[in-house]
């Protein structure tokens, strides 16, 4: 391994006992979810686990999510509920309950997904026996509909043995700037990793690249092959809003950028982001972003890769950028 892709060095906890049974926390995020949070909430409650913390954050839903929340947690009186007055977004939500929360594992539930039975006991299980610079254990998962339907795997078959797209463990601070293979859902995170990040950057209108890129800089990932977790297609997703007209999320996507490239200790890991620039830059110009794409390519240019096609896209960006501007 090349040294410069190493963590810096720091005081790492050890590796816990097979035989202790640690304290898993879930953070059952929800906005608007109200279609799909029954069957969200009952896969919350098939969890065999012995030891679970669970947080209901409403981020100020108006669709009756609400009701729904109350009527499980008054039925299950352990569980911990949150009912922030304003929307303020993933990351907030998410570290309002995380910074009150115990688990020594945590896992980002939106509520328009479903774990899957045996999800948690597979992962702690896998997290115990794994280095103890191990942050972040990911899986597999089964993309579905809104009506519940399959749709695939996230990580397929790719005829030759392998998965596309390819999983990554161990040191993969480079894999996380080149492409994206995570299912974000699947996440089993190490309570010591997001204390050290300070839990989720709340300028940010999203939170898992930047939670891998800062994580991966000094923790491992380790990809277990299992499906842990039916994860929701459906038009009001997130992930269906990324790569639009109106794309809400790469102004973050550009800071987050920023702070990888700040991050790059080598030749290699500069040329990796290059990779992931070029391809943002190419989605700001097809849907007219073009001050952004502008950003995106000086960016591009900072890291010392640029291609002769990049140059292309740097005119085009600031051409349009004058026209629009103007």
């Amino acid at each position: 391994m090349h040294p410069s892709t190493m963590p810096d060095s720091t005081v790492l906890p050890s590796v816990a006992s097979p035989s202790r049974v640690p304290l898993v926390t879930i953070v059952a995020l929800c906005h608007n979810h109200a279609p799909f949070l029954r069957p969200a909430l009952d896969s919350l409650l098939a969890q065999e686990y012995p030891k679970l913390e669970v947080w209901l954050v409403d981020d100020a839903s108006t669709d009756g999510s609400q009701a729904i929340l109350r009527e499980y947690a008054a039925a299950q009186p352990q569980w911990h509920t949150l009912f922030l007055p304003e929307n303020v977004g993933n990351c907030r939500a998410f570290n309002a309950a995380f910074r009150q929360s115990r688990g020594e594992y945590l896992i980002d539930f939106a509520t328009d997904d479903v774990l899957l039975p045996g999800r948690v006991s597979q992962q702690v299980a896998a997290m115990q026996t794994a280095d103890a610079r191990v942050g972040v254990l990911y899986t597999n998962c089964e993309l579905i509909d809104e009506a519940g339907q399959s749709l695939g795997l996230h990580h397929r078959p790719d005829g030759r043995g392998g998965l596309l797209p390819p999983p990554a463990s161990g040191w993969v601070f480079a894999d996380v700037l080149r492409r994206y293979f995570i299912s974000t859902p699947t996440m089993l995170m190490r309570r010591a990793c997001l204390q050290e990040l300070g839990g989720y950057d709340e300028q940010l209108s999203y939170e898992d690249f930047d939670f891998w890129v800062r994580a991966s800089r000094r923790w491992q990932f380790l990809y277990l092959d299992e499906v842990t977790t039916q994860k929701r297609k459906h038009p009001r997703s997130m992930s269906a809003r990324a790569y639009r007209r109106h794309d809400p999320y790469l102004a973050s996507t550009i800071v987050v950028c920023e702070k990888a490239l700040a991050l790059c200790r080598s030749p290699e890991e500069r040329q990796a982001l290059a990779v992931r620039l070029r391809w943002e830059l190419r989605q700001a110009l097809r849907y007219r972003h073009f001050a952004q794409a502008r950003q995106l390519y000086l960016l591009l240019k900072t890291t010392g890769y640029v291609r002769i096609t990049d140059y292309g896209m740097g005119m085009v960006s600031d051409v349009f950028r004058k026209i629009v501007k103007n």
